[in-house]
């Protein structure tokens, strides 16, 4: 099981869902009854961080909150140069 960027996902991980569907929300709090489901899907329950309710999501829409934590966004504040 892999979240979007490939990193491996494990129940007890603190993960952000993203997805490009409008109609989808996003969802931020532990991966619980993560499972492998054939193919390239691989399916988890998001408990919400502070609990809730429950969001389902498939994994490959996923990041770890570790990588977003590392990942460099620009500051819109500064002035380019």
């Amino acid at each position: 099981m892999h979240y979007k960027n490939g990193r491996e996902a494990k129940n007890g991980d603190l993960i952000i869902h993203l997805s490009s569907n409008p109609g989808d929300r996003l969802a931020a709090g532990v991966l619980t009854g993560a499972k492998a489901e054939g193919g390239s899907d691989c399916n988890g329950v998001i408990i919400p961080w502070p609990m809730t309710n429950v969001h389902y999501a498939d994994l490959k829409n996923c990041l770890h909150i570790d990588d977003i934590a590392a990942a460099t966004i620009p500051d819109s504040t500064q002035a380019a140069t």
